[in-house]
């Protein structure tokens, strides 16, 4: 069977494009390690239209049921190991099999930037952690730091302020780059405390982390005492896949798409955090998303080749 449509990545542009692809009657094959994406790893969103407050997992389950209501929508957890461009076709090769569609959606996403630093990779899962929805129950009644001024770290700092006794918000600007109303609750909340313009330079501990190295002293020391380490610094696309076959990426290694969220590539589209649209939220990757199935039906009506 050929696919009219290949999607790569189960994260909410890859779903909420499979929904649309469905109800444009394109038969679609969903491939992911697995479905949820990085929006499973968020506490609580508030910004997703029609819920005024609504649990991540709980989001991310009635995305997924949706997608898997349609019969044309086929998911499969799998790894992609290599995809090849053919004349008007993909092939794409996984650890269950190899799959062939008529166009490809990458919705690869994105994963943790890491700091780099002496001690982070040995302290990874003993104090060092980059998922505060994974973690924050383990630190209860401790002192922890989140390093980062994104409004990632600081819904970040929020969420473990709920479990731990003392939060430090580590960042080496002047000011937290937050939505204002994030950045008001971090404020207001007693349990955080922000060190401005400074850096982790090394993790430290002995079977778990027990304090950090920081590059400018902090209350007259730059040792600081904590129990465990957020790292919230941003991401990295995970583009490599779509570069192989010719896709062109921007200089942070993002996919350029256009408004339409085609590549460069005929039949080739991209949507989510591995795109070069600056927005990076759930709405906006589910709206490329949509963007993309609606491309890839007219891109497949135009097809003059017989499958």
């Amino acid at each position: 069977m050929i696919y009219d449509l290949i999607i790569v990545g189960g994260g909410v542009a890859g779903l909420g494009a499979a929904v649309y692809a469905a109800r444009y009657e394109l038969n679609v094959l969903v491939v992911a390690g697995d479905f949820g994406g990085l929006l499973q790893q968020t506490h609580v969103v508030e910004n997703y239209i029609g819920f005024q407050t609504i649990d991540a997992m709980e989001l991310t389950k009635k995305i997924i049921d949706h997608a898997k209501s349609y019969k044309k929508v086929t998911m499969k957890e799998t790894m992609v190991k290599d995809i090849r461009k053919l004349k008007n076709s993909v092939k794409v090769k996984t650890t269950k099999g190899e799959y062939e569609g008529k166009t490809i959606l990458f919705a690869t996403g994105s994963f943790h930037r890491e700091l780099g630093i002496p001690g982070e990779k040995e302290y990874k899962g003993k104090g060092v952690s980059y998922c505060g929805t994974c973690d924050a129950p383990l630190f209860a009644g401790r002192t922890v730091a989140v390093v980062g001024g994104s409004d990632s770290a600081a819904k970040e700092a929020i969420l473990l302020a709920q479990f731990a006794k003392k939060v430090y918000i580590i960042y080496r600007g002047e000011k937290l780059r937050a939505e204002p109303v994030n950045f008001s609750n971090v404020l207001k909340n007693k349990k955080i405390e922000i060190i401005y313009q400074t850096n982790v330079k090394e993790v430290k501990g002995k079977q778990f982390v027990t304090d950090v190295i920081l590059d400018n002293a902090y209350r007259g020391s730059t040792d600081l005492k904590i129990d465990g380490l957020f790292i919230e610094i941003g991401y990295i696309p995970k583009t490599e896949l779509a570069e192989k076959i010719g896709v062109k990426l921007n200089k942070k290694h993002e996919i350029i798409v256009d408004k339409h969220s085609q590549t460069n590539v005929p039949g080739v589209y991209s949507a989510g955090d591995c795109t070069d649209y600056d927005f990076k939220q759930a709405i906006t990757g589910v709206a490329q998303g949509a963007h993309a199935a609606q491309a890839a039906y007219e891109h497949i009506k135009k097809l003059k080749v017989s499958y």
